[in-house]
């Protein structure tokens, strides 16, 4: 099993600060987008003439190959976690945007025209009514981002060991270690899912008014459903 996890002295990181590093160039990028969608969604609800430019300029922006944004931005930021990093957080824009706007949008007019009437102003309205209940649209935009960008750190391999576990699958070649890429692998897969996993869980925390998904709104409505059809039965009956 030491073969799974014995990393090259050439990775310079441990198995677990390799997952450390992995986790930190995919996940502040999605953090970095998110606080820059959040601004950008307001002004596209609020200027709807703006959403079609910012969605076609978020797409081609996610068009562009990463290697080709490395090549631009090694000039400034060097071989460095930034150059990782800052295409990642445009890449998540195409995804974080849509979903900001959609959740905004969904926010029934009746709730917007009852905080309008209370006085409650623009931002304040925002941050503290229609962002809340579009929580459920901006965690799904979330995941997608996520489960994105964990797999897209690994091309940072291509710019002197920025690659996390992208790195493990380039020595795992180099050194005829196979069993190093079946670790890259796996674990990435892992990640993907745990995180994952925690959104969903942070989802259900922030919105408890959500009725149950899945499973179990399925045995929900079968428990019902066999409440109702005792409480139909004839007296006697059994």
């Amino acid at each position: 099993m030491n073969e799974f996890f014995e990393m090259p002295s050439a990775i310079q990181h441990s198995y677990g600060g390799l997952i450390a590093l992995h986790m930190e160039e995919a996940l502040v990028p999605v953090l970095a987008g998110l606080l820059l969608a959040l601004p950008i969604g307001l002004l596209c609800v609020r200027f709807d003439r703006l959403y079609a430019p910012v969605l076609w300029t978020s797409t081609v922006l996610y068009a562009i190959p990463s290697i080709a944004f490395f090549v631009v931005l090694i000039d400034y930021t060097g071989l460095s976690l930034p150059t990782v990093m800052i295409p990642l957080c445009l890449y998540s824009l195409v995804v974080l945007v849509p979903a900001v706007v959609d959740g905004v949008r969904s926010v029934p007019e009746e709730t917007n025209a009852a905080a309008s009437a209370m006085g409650i102003g623009l931002a304040r309205r925002y941050f503290q009514v229609q962002l809340p209940i579009a929580v459920p649209a901006i965690v799904a935009g979330l995941r997608v981002a996520v489960a994105s960008s964990i797999s897209l750190v690994s091309v940072g391999a291509l710019i002197g060991n920025q690659g996390a576990f992208g790195n493990l699958l380039t020595y795992a070649q180099l050194y005829g270690r196979p069993r190093l890429a079946v670790t890259a692998v796996v674990t990435l897969a892992v990640l993907a899912v745990v995180i994952d996993a925690l959104l969903v869980l942070l989802r259900r925390v922030l919105t408890p008014w959500q009725p149950p998904s899945g499973r179990a709104a399925g045995r929900t409505a079968g428990r019902s459903g066999a409440t109702d059809a005792a409480a139909r039965l004839p007296e006697g009956t059994s």
